[in-house]
């Protein structure tokens, strides 16, 4: 019985994809790179690579429907992780230079400016992550990740409806100030920093999610 777990790195234009194929394909995952409608929304896990500005991810992903395919694949219990911008666009709005898009509002929250000595946020750095989090089940507590990123999400005030239904757990880190670094919310898992860059403590993510389907 094949039990390799079918991967689609959604190619919308804006992504270190091959980055993260090769390190999808290092922890043992069968990696499409595609911005193919039917193969993104049939894989067993979808990852939502981004680089750049929220804007211009935002009109990419709704010129190649990721929009849609995010949104059917949670509303189906379908794992789905955002990375970097990819996290980003997963909160209700961004905002660069005033400007403010709305994103795909799976959480509350806006992307702004971090307010830091030195931008942008680029190179190593700790996270305070939840003890029962899945996600960095294995890593180390003093593990750094690797970071390149001047926005980012520094308010959390996510509740949930329903007192029966479980809370994310969001994992934090401090560049000037506090942040959002991972945050897991059932199906779907996003993180701040690159794990497809961040060496074994990476690959030990990639590896907790695929385990998740």
């Amino acid at each position: 019985m094949n039990t390799t777990k079918k991967v689609v790195v959604l190619d919308y234009g804006f992504g270190n994809v091959r980055s993260a194929e090769r390190a999808l394909a290092r922890v043992g995952a069968d990696v499409e790179i595609t911005g193919d409608y039917d193969k993104a929304m049939n894989a067993d896990g979808l990852l939502v690579p981004g680089v750049g500005a929220f804007s211009a991810c935002m009109a990419g992903l709704k010129a190649a429907r990721g929009d849609w395919i995010v949104g059917r694949r949670l509303s189906g219990g379908r794992p789905v992780m955002g990375i970097c911008v990819g996290m980003q666009i997963l909160f209700e709005r961004g905002v660069e230079h005033g400007v403010e898009t709305e994103g795909l509002d799976e959480w509350p929250g806006t992307v702004g400016p971090l307010k830091a000595p030195v931008i942008p946020h680029m190179g190593w750095n700790t996270v305070e992550a939840p003890e029962d989090s899945e996600l960095f089940a294995g890593t180390d507590p003093d593990e750094r990740f690797y970071f390149v990123h001047s926005y980012a999400v520094t308010d959390w005030s996510f509740e949930t409806a329903n007192p029966a239904l479980r809370a994310p757990k969001v994992t934090w880190s401090t560049h000037g100030e506090r942040f959002v670094a991972a945050v897991e919310n059932g199906a779907l898992w996003a993180t701040q920093f690159h794990p497809e860059k961040s060496g074994d403590a990476g690959a030990q993510l990639l590896t907790n999610w695929l385990k998740t389907f």
